[in-house]
């Protein structure tokens, strides 16, 4: 048996999911039903790597997720790319007609409200998990009530889909980040994203001054977000993600802004793998 990676969620899952494509030999599997579970076991041993989910097309950037990372000082040292397929799952032989609620995570039933509001007798419940509801039916003979979640996760608990690919909008991703509690050893040839937080003072043209010094050193701004800083009112820090095609590029942003900015982190230097369309 190979590594032992954690993942929020159970089995069947799209964080399960991304193991299972990202990871080409066989590894076990710790289920955490919260980021704050998946971070202690990482941290404590329990497991080697984690994946988490970053950011979606939809929804934006998962920002906690990004304060998490940088407050246990873990890295991140890969990224993965999955298509997210909704599917309305239930026992197999029943029918829409026979479904009196749909049960899954607040996020895929948002993912699903157009579909959702053609059955408007459904009633509509908020679960911790896509694939742990799925499973619950399955084990509990829930009939009456559906899951909404991948198809892996129907296939897994041998769940009838009942109508699948029920997400409003069809070209949906999320990005979902390797991280683990070492930095990366991907070699500089290979590395042209990275993830990074800084701090600056509080005056005009501190950002302005920090973005500029990426674009002269080539640096393809993909995101940026702004958390406030708890403790110190009216000051904020700022994560970054940053594209790049030479390494040495992106080492002379970081000596300049190491300079300008108070404070200055590395979240991750790795492979960018964004699809050149997420039509796949």
């Amino acid at each position: 048996m190979g590594a032992k990676i954690a993942i929020q969620g159970i089995k069947g899952s799209f964080h399960h999911q991304v193991v299972r494509e990202y990871y080409d030999e066989a590894v076990e599997i710790d289920e955490c039903l919260s980021f704050e579970e998946l971070v202690s076991s990482l941290l404590s041993g329990k497991s080697d790597q984690a994946v988490m989910a970053i950011e979606n097309s939809i929804a934006g950037p998962i920002i906690p997720n990004y304060a998490l990372i940088d407050k246990n000082n873990l890295h991140i040292i890969g990224e993965h790319y999955l298509s997210i397929h909704q599917n309305l799952m239930a026992l197999k032989g029943q029918k829409m007609e026979d479904i009196l609620e749909v049960h899954s995570h607040p996020m895929a039933l948002l993912q699903c409200m157009d579909f959702l509001k053609t059955y408007p007798h459904i009633k509509i419940v908020e679960d911790k998990d896509t694939a742990e509801t799925a499973r619950r039916i399955q084990t509990n003979q829930l009939k009456g009530i559906a899951a909404i979640g991948s198809r892996v996760a129907s296939e897994m608990y041998d769940l009838e889909i009942l109508a699948p690919e029920i997400q409003t909008i069809k070209n949906n991703m999320t990005r979902f980040v390797i991280i683990n509690k070492e930095n990366s050893f991907v070699a500089e040839k290979d590395i042209n994203r990275a993830s990074i937080k800084f701090e600056l003072d509080h005056k005009r043209g501190s950002l302005a001054a920090v973005l500029n010094v990426m674009s002269d050193c080539k640096m393809n701004l993909t995101k940026i977000q702004s958390l406030p800083k708890i403790e110190t009112p009216w000051k904020y820090s700022f994560f970054v993600d940053v594209t790049f095609e030479d390494y040495a590029d992106f080492a002379k942003a970081k000596s300049l802004i190491t300079i300008m900015a108070e404070y200055f982190k590395v979240l991750g230097e790795y492979k960018n793998t964004k699809p050149l369309t997420a039509n796949n």
